[in-house]
């Protein structure tokens, strides 16, 4: 056990290393509407888009700076990036600003939530957007 609390610094610094490494990788050399990325299942055995449909797409077009790309690929998606990271600054300082967090996950914004995500895959399938 001394061993791991000595060299835990180092440890978890080339672990870091190695995974930063490994998303580079990842970054410029996959394409998840071309390689072996998994596909929906909800897709493949009903033929309608469910509403994360083309997310991994999304997410890669947006790295690289495409927006417009990423924006056909799945608007919602795209719209839910800003209320993920506000979601998560309100968890980091749930003690500090409570009753951020206790908005933001209120039953009422949750189900609001839910009804936005129902009606955007009704719509998606209707317009085959």
């Amino acid at each position: 056990m001394e061993f791991i609390h000595r060299h835990a610094g180092p440890l978890l610094i080339t672990a870091c290393v190695i995974g930063v490494m490994a998303a580079g990788v990842i970054y410029f050399t996959l394409d998840p509407a071309t390689n072996f990325f998994p596909r929906c299942m909800f897709h493949e055995v009903t033929g309608l888009s469910c509403p994360g449909c083309g997310s991994q797409r999304a997410l890669h077009a947006l790295l690289h700076g495409d927006l417009p790309t990423a924006w056909g690929y799945n608007a919602l998606f795209i719209l839910e990036i800003p209320l993920l990271l506000l979601l998560a600054v309100a968890w980091m300082l749930r003690r500090s600003h409570p009753s951020l967090h206790r908005i933001l996950n209120s039953r009422s914004l949750i189900l609001s939530l839910l009804a936005i995500i129902i009606l955007w895959t009704v719509v998606r399938n209707i317009l085959n957007v």
